[in-house]
């Protein structure tokens, strides 16, 4: 038996086909061990054509041919019954596998016996997710946050799909990836996640070509939304997993027409029927455990929505929309060739001061300055502070999209600010090890944006890690690589540069970093004008193309 097939939809995927082919056909597992079988699902351009080509040049590629069935449902479950594969790892025609996806992902899925193994994922169609913060060789989604990551791009035991009976909706249905994965994950015994290496790079074509298309209406699209809370309540029971489970529909997507920026771009009509719709559903699918586990400004949505209060939820988009958050950070050190990163950061209103908690006889109440005015917004307690409080310092590869989770202890405190008031903030020490923080292998070559990804009584932001002030941070040899932290940009963002040891490098450096001083551009300025004609051209040259490499204008 092969040990995993690849099956890919197509329709009308005209010059795409090939780039995601080419990261397909030279996987590292071996052309002997997998197969790549396309389901061509009545294409009407030359998709046939390029599919005939591809299988002649490539003895593991199949190729099927089906009327067309509007939607990748159908076509993924024919390849799910024609496929020769263990596993089954799904691909759609736009995207890409990097080189070892398949040897890395079947690795992990043999070694713990598997049912479902979710691969990074990376690209212009996704951001970083904590679900993939970390390879983890076995859990279940009662003990790992895999309701989070509901798209199907994941490798399946064919033998797992087939037996329970879990397939996709076929024909134009809505979110019908939502209800595979709620009764994928329902039914696992043992789901891995390879965090270390990012195999799957989703990719936003210029075309939009990609994208769900289509008007939906506020009906069409809810009514399958409860097909995917049906699923979920079938393989589940009553109490707190189905309620944890239910929470994040309830939140993702029944919230979002009645929270920023969407409740403040729709009005009349339409708002109204979202609003009716949404509402409706509230009522009639959600247990009060969903809505009673939400933090604070989480649980206020959803009670002003259950409650009909329309307006009260605009007005409250508003003002959390203005929310930002502040982030104070130590001057970063070494420490044994590890960059520590001590950072605190807080929500703040648009005029500068804090979002508090109010105490009153020995209980929390949601900033009442926030809420001033809002009906049925009047105080509102806060059980809990620390609900769904988190915190975590991310870095970005500029150069492939790539995030990455260095080690950190950020927790949530509760301050006291005085006459009964209080603020709640993430805050603790991060190390940026060069050597590890790759999942575990050196960081590549290039520019590294650092971020701070936080949520505070249920409002999420992230953050530039950055410092007005600039303090040079110093230059590190570790490896036989050159790892540089510096600031850059207008925002004086924390950034990480590694590359091999050479004059360019340091060049760049100096230079990039001196244009963001002004004293120190006076100084190069007339140090130039006393420069031949000839040097000071070149000089000037390098200088420019170092400042853009600075600001992040340059490729690699």
């Amino acid at each position: 038996m092969l040990k995993v097939s690849i099956v890919i939809p197509v329709y009308n995927a005209g010059e795409h086909l090939d780039r995601c082919a080419a990261s397909l056909t030279g996987q590292s597992l071996g052309s002997d061990a997998y197969e790549i079988l396309y389901v061509n699902d009545g294409s009407t351009d030359d998709s046939a054509e390029r599919l005939r080509r591809l299988a002649a040049r490539h003895p593991h590629v199949r190729v099927h041919h089906q009327e067309n069935s509007g939607w990748p449902g159908k076509p993924r479950n024919v390849g799910v019954r024609l496929a020769r594969g263990k596993y089954v790892q799904f691909v759609d025609q736009d995207d890409e596998l990097a080189p070892e996806s398949l040897e890395r992902l079947v690795r992990l899925g043999e070694r713990n016996d598997s049912d479902i193994v979710l691969g990074k994922m990376y690209g212009t169609m996704t951001g970083p997710s904590n679900v993939f913060k970390r390879t983890v060789e076995r859990c279940t989604v009662k003990d790992a946050p895999l309701i989070e990551s509901l798209t199907p791009h994941k490798m399946f035991r064919r033998s797992f799909l087939l037996d329970h009976g879990i397939t996709f909706p076929e024909g134009r249905v809505r979110l019908e990836d939502q209800l595979f994965m709620a009764r994928a994950y329902t039914r696992a015994r043992t789901v891995s996640i390879l965090g270390d290496y990012p195999t799957y790079r989703w990719v936003r074509r210029a075309d939009g070509g990609n994208n769900s298309s289509g008007v939906t209406t506020a009906d069409t699209y809810y009514r399958h939304l409860r097909h995917v809370v049906e699923a979920v309540k079938e393989g589940t029971e009553p109490g707190e997993l189905r309620d944890r489970l239910l929470r994040r529909s309830y939140r993702v997507e029944l919230l979002r027409p009645v929270t920023e920026p969407r409740v403040l771009q729709r009005t009349g009509a339409q708002l109204r029927t979202y609003f009716d719709v949404v509402r409706k559903m509230a009522l009639e699918c959600f247990p009060p455990g969903v809505r009673e586990g939400m933090p604070a400004v989480g649980r206020l949505r959803a009670t002003l929505l259950e409650e009909g209060r329309l307006e009260s939820l605009v007005e409250l988009a508003r003002r959390t929309g203005g929310i930002r958050p502040r982030l104070d950070m130590e001057k970063p050190f070494w420490r044994q060739d590890k960059l520590v990163v001590r950072t605190t950061v807080r929500h703040v209103r648009p005029n500068g001061e804090p979002l508090v908690l109010v105490e009153r006889e020995g209980k929390f109440f949601l900033d009442p300055e926030l809420l001033a005015g809002i009906e049925g917004a009047e105080n509102v307690e806060v059980t809990d502070p620390f609900s769904y409080a988190t915190g975590e310092l991310l870095v970005q590869n500029t150069s492939d999209g790539h995030w990455w989770y260095p080690d950190s202890e950020l927790t949530p405190e509760l301050r006291p600010l005085g006459a009964g008031r209080h603020e709640v903030v993430i805050t603790g020490e991060t190390l940026l090890d060069p050597d590890t923080l790759a999942g575990g292998n050196p960081l590549a070559s290039g520019r590294h944006h650092v971020w701070l990804n936080y949520q505070v009584l249920g409002l999420g932001r992230r953050a530039r890690v950055a410092s007005e002030d600039r303090p040079y941070l110093g230059v590190r040899r570790i490896g036989g690589r050159i790892l540089v932290p510096n600031w850059f940009g207008p925002h004086s963002q924390l950034q990480l540069t590694a590359g091999q040891p050479g004059r360019q490098l340091w060049l760049r450096h100096f230079v990039a970093s001196a244009a963001t001083r002004p004293g120190i551009r006076r100084l190069v300025r007339t140090a130039l004008r006393k420069l031949p004609a000839g040097l000071r051209g070149r000089v000037r040259s390098a200088a420019q193309e170092a400042s853009r490499w600075g600001r992040g204008e340059h490729s690699r």
